[in-house]
Order: structure tokens, then C-alpha cells, then sequence
């Protein structure tokens, strides 16, 4: 029986994930942890409502065979950097650290483009740290996806978002080249490629919008 760990299912590419994962015929069950319950009855799904300060009493629960992570904030839904660097920083190594050590096989990252642990933006700073920490781990397979804007329909306001996303659309047409990487993704199809990364363990590594284009477009 396999089974998919998900964190990040209430989330915009969480949610497209949960939606591929129940669907596949790869796996027989989909671990979900999260704060939040979610409104489902699919007897493939085991939910988990977790206090992740408290991460350590839900470890021996974390046990499968791809784990995905698909867990973000912004600064303004967490306005201490301390509980920012929390979630952006400390909970993808630390989940990342109990699946090793479960004998979890893969480990599948969504980070940033432009993420990079050497970055004066402390949102690029954490993600490019978590990538680091978790290619270190060196699981069985490693994806590590990096979209650049993500296109879809949030829970929550984001007015500056959405002003990028209204930017990013209409000079779309200059994204082409070497700038194709740095695309506005919807992100059904950074979860679309993520299944299909995963189901290939393609060993590219890092994945960005452009690749990830690419691959959601493969049935």
C-alpha cells in the first residue's frame, strides 16, 4: 500500500495536490496534517489536526512513502519574524528531519523561484535555507519546486498579489527564453507537474515555472 503525506492541504497548491492525490491510482492513502480541519469524506484520506508547535508528539505518525510539503505564510499574516522564520524555516526541516528519520522516500518541496539562503529578502533568505537543509538529508528522491508568481483563487486578501498577478498577465508575452522561468503559474499546474515529477522521479532536483509548464502538460 503507498501512501502520500500531505502538509499544506488548506493552501493554494496544497489544496490542487490533495485533489490529484485522492484521484491517483497511486496511492491507496493520503495522510493530511493540518491546523484546520478540511471538509472531506474520501475513505483514501486520514486527517491529522495538528498543533505544529507541538510537532514532535505526531512523529511516529509520519510514516509513508512520498511526503509533500506544501506549507506558506506571508509577512503579513505573520507580522513576528521570529513565528515568520517559524514557518517559512524551522517546520519544512523539521518535518523533513522526522521523515528521514521514519524512512520516508521522498521528500517533494514547494519552495520559491528565486530562493536563495544568501538573499538580503528574508522570504527568499528561508527557502533557499530549507532547500539546503532538506537536499542535505538526502532522501531516496528530492524535488525541490521553485514557481515564480502563483496564479489562483486564495482564501485570503492579498491586494499586493493580486496587483502582481494583474502586472504579470498583461506582460505574459516578455516571458519567453530565459525569462520563461521567472512565468506566472497557475498553481493546478505546479500540482498537475508535482504528480508528475514525483510518479517519474525525475532527477532534475530543482524545478521551476518553466519546467513546471512543461511537465503539467504531460498526461
Amino acid at each position: 500500500m503507498k501512501i502520500a503525506i500531505l502538509f499544506g492541504a488548506t493552501g493554494l497548491v496544497g489544496g490542487h495536490l490533495l485533489n490529484l492525490l485522492v484521484n491517483s491510482n497511486e496511492y491507496d492513502k493520503i495522510k493530511i496534517f493540518s491546523r484546520k480541519d478540511i471538509e472531506t469524506k474520501n475513505p483514501k484520506i486520514e486527517k491529522y489536526i495538528i498543533d505544529f508547535n507541538e510537532l514532535e508528539k505526531h512523529k511516529d505518525e509520519i510514516v509513508g512513502d512520498d511526503c509533500f510539503f506544501a506549507i506558506g505564510t506571508t509577512r503579513r499574516l505573520t507580522p513576528n519574524k521570529n513565528d515568520y522564520i517559524d514557518v517559512e524555516l524551522n517546520l519544512p526541516v523539521k518535518i523533513s528531519k522526522i521523515a528521514k528519520n521514519n524512512n520516508v522516500k521522498s521528500f517533494i518541496y514547494v519552495s520559491s523561484g528565486g530562493a536563495n539562503a544568501n538573499s538580503r529578502n528574508l522570504y527568499l533568505q528561508n527557502k533557499g535555507k530549507a532547500e539546503k537543509e532538506i537536499i542535505d538529508l538526502s532522501f531516496e528522491f528530492t524535488a525541490i519546486i521553485q514557481p515564480s508568481l502563483l496564479l489562483g483563487n486564495r482564501n485570503e486578501n492579498r491586494i499586493v498579489e493580486k496587483i502582481a498577478k494583474f502586472i504579470f498577465k498583461i506582460l505574459s508575452f516578455i516571458f519567453i527564453g530565459k525569462l520563461r522561468p521567472f512565468k506566472a503559474i497557475h498553481a493546478t499546474n505546479v500540482a498537475k507537474a508535482i504528480m508528475h515529477i514525483t510518479k517519474n522521479q525525475l532527477k532534475d532536483l530543482f524545478f521551476t515555472s518553466d519546467k513546471l509548464e512543461d511537465f503539467s502538460l504531460i498526461k
